[in-house]
């Protein structure tokens, strides 16, 4: 089986909008057979994560309590097959050496977490249509 392809998530303190995002991507993606898998890091990661954005995710069955923000390596930018960005600044950004898709219509999290969700969960539909249609068809036997 080959490796899934990883869609990497970032927003500033890797706290709720790219934890939220990673999440609701991994849902999404049990339900579909595409190979890929979410990730999710900061520019300049909090201590830990928005307990609004945990207990959010546990009231909906998705346990990111174990989570720890942590710092986006260059390694797995590189490696990513898509990055995107929920907020980081021009210059947060800056040196990545390749283009990051940048959702920066999402609100903050803990300023409404409902509309973040909302945009999000709208962002993620138009990827996964935009996947769906990046995937060859099978060969038929």
């Amino acid at each position: 089986m080959a490796t899934p392809r990883t869609i990497l998530f970032l927003c500033p303190h890797n706290a709720a909008k790219s934890i939220l995002a990673a999440a609701y991507f991994e849902s999404m993606a049990s339900a579909r057979t595409l190979d890929f898998r979410a990730a999710s890091a900061g520019t300049i990661p909090d201590a830990a994560p928005s307990p609004a954005v945990v207990a959010q995710l546990q009231s909906e069955g998705i346990d990111v309590s174990g989570h720890k923000p942590r710092q986006a390596t260059l390694a797995e930018l590189a490696s990513a097959h898509r990055v995107i960005s929920l907020g980081c600044s021009p210059e947060e950004l800056a040196g990545f050496g390749r283009g990051v898709d940048r959702w920066d219509d999402v609100p903050p999290a803990s300023q409404d977490l409902a509309a973040c969700r909302a945009a999000i969960r709208r962002h993620l539909e138009a990827l996964w249509d935009e996947l769906d249609d990046s995937v060859p068809p099978a060969a038929a036997d």
